[in-house]
């Protein structure tokens, strides 16, 4: 694990320690009430492996040592922090899972949000005949099928009976965190993204007569206790405290997912107002408190505002694609990037500003990963219109664009569903430091988009909740009012716009439509991605 440190500022007061598990790193991050960042370390994860095309794992264990090193390391570059640390606050990847026994040890790898393994209908629970008619009645039984094969919950069971029958709890990333540091079963409603048996209408588990229960080889038992963002859910412990180097006895509070704390933390909090996340995945969301499914039978994730729901389109691998086309095709950057001490970003930023707005006719379609019903098990990434003019540079501005038709797209059904218009953009994630992807977006969107004031922004999130639940700002819309601000706003250029405006409507949108039966047939011949 290679870890980076960023100096620190003067505290000018109570701090908030947020800790950020991502998929491809750990931030130990401590915020003021003003929602500056004090002091970063952070530690780099080693890439996931599983030893099979399609799976994704990760010792989960690696996992809590990334977070206590990457505290150790915060206290290196801010020593007189401790003292004045008010809570501590998690937010982690969505939909990765571990199996604990009793005392919280795992019992195999963590499967991360990123794994295609699927189990075979055959080896999955019975769903009683009340509730297969009804999902035959909606039209929407594939819906059924598709949970089920997709849950790790019956993979582990179907696959590795003795790990199943071992488990006595089944956990996401969060969770597993929670007890490393309390030592208690417990996780944020907010966190609950996956396939476990929650009430994504109601914040809950679901149930006793939910369909989930019938779907999933899973006992109520099994799962961690529930507590709303923004409450305290324990005390470090001893254990933990002589790990990291967090004081014992502070409290620790539930924050949410980071998808769902990255968007109180860029000031996201009206269903108006678009979060863009440029990140592993890239999304858009809006906060709503209305139950709105933007995808047909696919609810709402819990936002980190209680109660509340986050409206989102995702685009799985998103800036994903930007670091593989960094590991492909960016040795050069890399180097002068290193030789310079330079960012690589900063670098790739101009192959963007050396092609013209449109790529000279390259168009991407950002599907390197399925989506979730849209779109469907079959879509592969594609390019279009490739031609002896095209550079590496033009693939790299195609897959920015790609990414930002794809994201404007999911504006659109969001309005659609929703009934609400979207005319503010705020962009977070590592991609948002890129000046060149903040004015195509704009151009895109037709839009000003506005840089969150810190990158960090899901770090920010679970601050704000721990603040919020410390009673140190009376709520979230007040601490959100006094911990985030706008940051640069980029404005859409005219002509850039009017031209982003025609390739996205006469090429773009036409594309997976087109290609989607193309899509099929290579699934059929190469048997990649295998049918879900």
């Amino acid at each position: 694990m290679a870890a980076r440190r960023l100096a620190a500022t003067p505290m000018t007061g109570p701090c908030i320690l947020a800790i950020d598990n991502g998929t491809q790193s750990v931030r130990a991050l401590l915020f003021d009430l003003r929602g500056d960042l004090v002091a970063k370390a952070q530690v780099a994860l080693q890439p996931c492996n599983a030893g099979r095309p399609g799976w994704a794992e990760h010792k989960a264990e690696g996992y809590w040592e990334a977070v206590c090193e990457a505290c150790r390391r915060l206290w290196l570059v801010a020593p007189a922090a401790r003292g004045g640390i008010a809570g501590v606050a998690v937010t982690t990847q969505r939909g990765t899972v571990v199996n604990v026994d009793e005392q919280g040890r795992p019992l195999r790898p963590a499967i991360t949000w990123l794994d295609q393994r699927r189990t075979d209908l055959s080896q999955v629970p019975r769903v009683g005949p009340l509730w297969r008619a009804a999902f035959r009645l909606a039209r929407v039984d594939g819906t059924l099928r598709y949970f089920q094969r997709e849950a790790e919950i019956n993979w582990i069971a179907a696959h590795q009976p003795d790990i199943w029958r071992r488990t006595h709890k089944f956990l996401l990333l969060s969770g597993y965190l929670n007890f490393q540091l309390c030592g208690r079963f417990v996780d944020s409603a907010g966190a609950q993204v996956g396939y476990v048996p929650f009430d994504f209408r109601r914040h809950r588990w679901a149930g006793a007569r939910d369909w989930k229960w019938q779907a999933l080889a899973i006992r109520p038992g099994m799962l961690p206790e529930l507590a709303p963002p923004g409450t305290v859910i324990g005390a470090i412990t001893p254990a933990a405290a002589a790990a990291t180097g967090i004081p014992a006895g502070l409290p620790l509070l539930a924050a949410a997912a980071d998808k769902a704390c990255e968007v109180i933390g860029a000031g996201a909090l009206a269903p108006h107002v678009g979060c863009l996340s440029y990140g592993t995945t890239a999304t858009i969301n809006t906060t709503s408190t209305k139950y709105v499914e933007v995808t047909r039978f696919v609810p709402p994730y819990p936002a980190a505002l209680p109660g509340a729901y986050s409206t989102e389109v995702q685009i799985f691998r998103g800036y994903w694609m930007v670091n593989w086309f960094k590991e492909q095709f960016g040795d050069r950057e890399l180097a002068a990037a290193t030789e310079h001490g330079m960012a690589p970003e900063a670098l790739l930023d101009r192959l963007v500003e050396a092609v013209p707005p449109g790529s000279m006719g390259l168009m991407l379609q950002p599907y390197w990963s399925p989506g979730i019903r849209v779109p469907g098990p079959e879509a592969k990434g594609a390019m279009l219109g490739f031609g002896d003019v095209h550079t590496r540079a033009h693939m790299y501005r195609a897959i920015l664009e790609g990414l930002a038709y794809a994201l404007r797209e999911g504006k659109e059904r969001i309005e659609r569903r929703s009934g609400t218009r979207i005319t503010e953009l705020r962009v977070a994630g590592g991609g948002s430091q890129s000046d060149a992807a903040m004015q195509l977006t704009a151009d895109i969107f037709g839009l000003p988009a506005v840089r969150a004031h810190v990158y960090e922004a899901s770090g920010l999130g679970a601050a704000i909740a721990g603040a919020v639940g410390l009673g140190l700002h009376r709520d979230f819309a007040s601490a959100v009012a006094a911990m985030t601000r706008p940051g640069r706003a980029f404005e859409p250029d005219a002509a850039n716009r009017c031209l982003y405006d025609q390739l996205y409507r006469r090429v773009y949108l036409r594309m997976y439509r087109r290609l989607r039966p193309l899509y099929g047939e290579i699934a059929a011949i190469t048997g990649y991605p295998p049918p879900r």
